[in-house]
Order: structure tokens, then C-alpha cells, then sequence
């Protein structure tokens, strides 16, 4: 006789509910699944790791705050993510506002933007030449689109779903992704061309 064992994680609603009414220590399965998900999408609005890294737990801990308004009308990942986005760009408004007061950094401020990333242990693991040109080429895609990019063609998210994290409208989701696919091909197949290929 086969024994009915409940091998399936419980939904985000189910935990968040739970957390709700007590459970808190599941919180820490909220962190664990959404973590790559946030610092992928964080670092293509930021591109700093130390500063990630910061903005993820203020965004983990606002989310954790708010739990209580969480009305369960969007999926929990969207509003998570939408927090982190939020949190992402008052950083660089901050960061704005800051060059702007102190105009001697802001030649450092933009060969920060500029320089390649230290390697982070998610980098390491990306360790094959091509991993290493693509990543390079999405993190030199604008912004705009390098954030659309990620949810769709890394993280999988929906169109729904990438619409409700950045507040565009889903043509925009389209002409951003495809913006971000066409800047990708003319950028690598420039590296192709400067290449001495036998």
C-alpha cells in the first residue's frame, strides 16, 4: 500500500497567512525562495553589490512590516519585487542627489558606474567565457531595458507580472524586451566582428 506523502511546499498566500497568525520564523522561506530572483533584478536597476545586497534586506524587512497590508489581489512576488524596485530607484535618487551636492566626486560616481563589478560567488559560478560576454552585454543595456530583460529572458516572470513590478503598460514590456534582445545582438555581433577568427 502506497503511503500519501505531502512532499509540496505550502503557496506564498498559505505561508503568509501563517506568518500572520504567529508563524514568524516562516518568513525565512519567503527570504529563501525569492533571494536570486531580487538580486538579479536589483542588480539590474543598481549594478552594486554591496549595495544590493543593503537594499535587499531593507526591502525583505519593509515587506515583513507590511505584511499586514498585503491585500493578496497581486501574486506576494510582485508586490515583493515592486517593493524592491522601489527601494532600488530611491537609492539612486539618493545617489543623485548627493553627486549633485558634491561635484568633485562625480567624476569617481561615474567611473564607479563604469568599472566592472567584482566578482561575486554567483560570478564565479558563471565562470565560461561566453556566461561572462553575455553578462557583460546585458549589464551595459540601459537600465530600462536591462530590467525587463532580466525579469522576462532570466527570471521568467510573466508579462503580467513585469508590467505590475515597474508600473509600465504591457506594450511597453514588449518594446523594452525586444529593445533589449536588438541592443544584445548588435553588441555581441560587434564583438564577433573585432574577433580573429582561424
Amino acid at each position: 500500500m502506497r503511503e500519501n506523502v505531502a512532499t509540496d511546499t505550502p503557496s506564498d498566500n498559505e505561508i503568509i497567512d501563517r506568518i500572520l497568525h504567529g508563524e514568524k520564523d516562516l518568513y525565512a522561506l519567503i527570504v529563501r525562495k525569492y533571494n536570486q530572483r531580487l538580486y538579479r533584478i536589483g542588480m539590474s536597476i543598481i549594478n552594486d553589490d554591496a549595495e544590493m545586497e543593503d537594499i535587499m534586506q531593507v526591502a525583505y524587512i519593509n515587506a515583513y512590516e507590511n505584511l499586514g497590508k498585503f491585500a493578496f489581489k497581486a501574486s506576494f512576488s510582485t508586490w515583493l519585487t515592486r517593493i524592491l524596485i522601489n527601494e532600488s530607484l530611491l537609492r539612486i535618487k539618493n545617489r543623485r542627489k548627493s553627486i549633485y551636492m558634491h561635484e568633485g566626486d562625480l567624476d569617481k560616481e561615474m567611473a564607479n558606474q563604469q568599472a566592472p563589478q567584482p566578482q561575486t560567488p554567483a560570478a564565479h559560478a558563471l565562470n565560461t567565457e561566453l556566461k561572462s560576454i553575455l553578462e557583460s552585454a546585458i549589464r551595459q543595456l540601459p537600465e530600462k531595458y536591462r530590467s525587463v530583460f532580466i525579469m522576462r529572458e532570466i527570471e521568467d516572470m510573466n508579462i503580467a507580472e513585469t508590467q505590475a513590478c515597474l508600473d509600465i503598460s504591457e506594450a511597453n514590456v514588449k518594446v523594452r524586451l525586444n529593445r533589449a534582445k536588438a541592443l544584445l545582438k548588435h553588441y555581441l555581433s560587434g564583438l564577433y566582428k573585432k574577433e580573429d577568427i582561424l
